[in-house]
């Protein structure tokens, strides 16, 4: 008998509390594009998304213990090195966002256990919204359409949206551009131009960034999806189409990013952004001159030095998580997340050939997540919220596919 149980229809006085959770839900993926104000729309749809959802019954899957046991190590990490500069508001409002952050993780990964296509889709739809919206804002801010919008969306010279930093915004365009590119790639034909549509535009978005990393993950992520989606399609048609596509894709790409760069301030600037000497890369306090003195004080420091204090040792932030985990929280939670980012990309690999569902979604929170990670050994992302979400939606989706795991024996086609 198979192990994997139908989702049960959503009827009656459920019904109407679920299309409740389910705007929530998309606010709370539309929310995290914006982030001028602290607290921002996040934080409080977030909150009122939580207690709803607990108050009507949130239950953690004993699979999701990994992630939750790591987490609470990474914020006593905090919570206990936060102590010797207790006397700075800012470390401790730090640790408290990366408390509630941490919190969203759990939150996404339990809600998912019910209703689990639903909710993922309202979730995600109001990702791919806002990541439109941001994209367009960057672009129109770019573009000069009037100064109060140049203002606003954009800061030395690049595109920031509805960001505070243009490298946010790259990276937050990364996981819509990888479900808009599943859907080009093996989705209906009734999804291809529409999705094709909107992939460029976040590309517009993500390339006047001119965000090295975010290009660079996106670029990583693009070919990984690629891979795996080719591999799991039984239809020789779709492995036509992929790699038609991919061709075709390149040649776009090529020709975009040179209609582009035949603007001279795009020209100059690009030029700049790809640059890997920057002032600011290189010598002995550059990014990756810190990473080797900020390594040496960690071994001295088993408690790190407390959130936000790297400066005071350093010119600038340590732009490196790994290493920012074990300042800002001490072995405990430097080890914790090392340990949070390896469990995660291992146990991942397990689901990603398994017929499920929402295994092309599942595809594209993946390679989306490993891009971020590996971002994170270049810049700091300790609360992008969009990186708690992916994590978060990974472990759930995890969690509610070990039935199919069970019930089925890897087969590399298309359930």
């Amino acid at each position: 008998m198979s192990a994997v149980v139908a989702e049960a229809p959503v009827t009656g006085p459920y019904l109407a509390t679920e299309k409740l959770r389910g705007a929530l839900l998309w606010l709370i993926g539309f929310a995290g594009a914006f982030v001028f104000i602290e607290p921002s729309p996040y934080e409080i749809v977030g909150v009122v998304a939580i207690i709803l959802f607990a108050a009507n019954g949130l239950s953690l899957s004993a699979a999701l213990a990994p992630l939750i046991l790591l987490l609470i190590l990474l914020n006593v990490g905090y919570a206990t090195a936060v102590v010797q500069v207790s006397d700075q508001a800012k470390p401790v409002i730090w640790v408290l966002v990366s408390a509630f952050l941490a919190t969203t993780a759990i939150f996404y990964a339990a809600m998912l256990g019910d209703n689990t296509q639903a909710r993922l889709r309202w979730l995600l739809q109001g990702y791919l919204a806002a990541a439109v919206l941001a994209s367009l804002a960057g672009i129109a801010g770019y573009l000069q359409v009037s100064d109060s919008l140049t203002e606003l969306f954009l800061r030395y010279g690049r595109a920031r949206g509805t960001f505070n930093d243009p490298n946010v915004l790259g990276a937050f365009l990364v996981l819509p551009g990888m479900l808009l590119l599943q859907r080009v790639l093996a989705g209906r034909r009734s999804q291809f131009l529409w999705s094709g549509m909107l992939l460029i535009v976040l590309m517009g978005g993500l390339f006047l960034s001119f965000s090295r990393a975010a290009w660079g993950q996106f670029g990583l992520c693009g070919v990984l999806l690629m891979a795996i989606t080719f591999v799991t399609t039984r239809s020789a048609s779709e492995r036509v189409r992929i790699v038609t596509i991919a061709i075709l894709g390149v040649m776009v790409i090529a020709l975009f990013v040179a209609a582009l760069l035949s603007i001279g301030q795009l020209a100059d600037l690009f030029k700049e952004r790809a640059s890997f000497d920057q002032s600011y890369d290189v010598g002995p306090m550059g990014r990756f001159g810190r990473y080797i003195l900020g390594a040496e004080l960690a071994l001295d420091r088993p408690f790190g030095i407390g959130p936000l204090q790297f400066p005071r040792f350093f010119p600038e932030d340590p732009h490196n998580t790994f290493l920012n985990s074990f300042m800002s929280g001490g072995w405990l939670a430097g080890f914790a997340y090392l340990t949070l980012t390896l469990v995660t990309v291992v146990s991942g690999l397990r689901f990603l050939f398994v017929a499920t569902p929402w295994r092309p979604t599942y595809q594209a929170v993946y390679v989306a997540y490993l891009g971020v990670v590996i971002e994170s050994a270049i810049i700091d992302i300790d609360h992008w919220r969009h990186y708690f979400l992916i994590l978060g939606v990974l472990w759930g989706l995890m969690a509610v596919s070990r039935p199919y795991l069970k019930a089925r024996a890897y087969q590399p086609q298309v359930a």
